[in-house]
């Protein structure tokens, strides 16, 4: 597949379709939340000044993708932190759930220094699919703006 590792935004009537690609499903999330990250700002320009670790259980893949973008957000949200490097250290079933151990490094959004593009609102289940395509693994979603 083409792009893998990467991300993409693709046509949506209101809102936007994000797609993460990767070598391995964590590479994927990864890409998908720097994805997400690009509709609010150019994510060149964050500096890595705050880590933040999240760790999330999900009932399975598509909900684990759903509350890993939505505990990312909840930070930006609340204290206005962006971010521009994901790390996706594991993503495993443990029993009948999935459990994601990642990090984020970002900063606080500058209006001086940070293009301001979109307000992500919140991220959804619209057209989530979460495969395994050759060698890739494809996953999408749409966020509402």
């Amino acid at each position: 597949m083409e792009g893998c590792p990467g991300f993409r935004h693709e046509e949506h009537t209101a809102d936007v379709l994000v797609v993460g690609l990767g070598r391995t499903l964590e590479e994927a999330f990864e890409e998908a939340a720097v994805g997400v990250y690009e509709v609010i700002t150019d994510t060149s320009s964050i500096r890595p000044a705050r880590r933040v670790d999240v760790e999330v259980e999900g009932s399975d893949l598509e909900n684990l993708l759903y509350r890993w973008i939505e505990e990312l957000l909840l930070y930006t949200d609340a204290e206005g932190l962006v971010f521009g490097i994901m790390r996706v250290c594991r993503i495993e079933k443990r029993g009948d759930t999935y459990r994601i151990d990642a990090s984020a490094w970002g900063e606080m959004f500058d209006p001086e220094r940070h293009e301001h593009r979109t307000i992500v609102k919140a991220m959804t289940y619209a057209q989530m699919q979460i495969k395994r395509v050759g060698d890739c693994w494809r996953v999408q979603f749409v966020v509402d703006i």
